[in-house]
């Protein structure tokens, strides 16, 4: 693995993570009727949705990291 592909691995799992845990803590706060497996199944499909994608692709000018986000119109070039 290149650098950037490592720098987006990481950068997906950091906001994954954060999102995961936000969106528990707030299901679990503001929904007291779902329990259980669903509390968890539920922060894992929209952290997963709502996250943005970055990914490392080798172009002509070297290797670049992109990202792609449901809120952002289009992909936008991180490095």
């Amino acid at each position: 693995m290149t650098k950037l592909q490592v720098r987006a691995f990481l950068y997906q799992l950091g906001i994954f993570t954060v999102l995961f845990v936000g969106s528990r803590y707030l299901i679990i706060r503001f929904v007291p009727t779902l329990t259980g497996f669903w509390v968890p199944f539920i922060a894992f499909v929209f952290s997963t949705f709502a996250g943005p994608k970055f990914q490392a692709v080798k172009t002509k000018d070297g290797e670049k990291l992109f990202m792609k986000w449901v809120f952002v119109k289009g992909i936008k070039e991180i490095v």
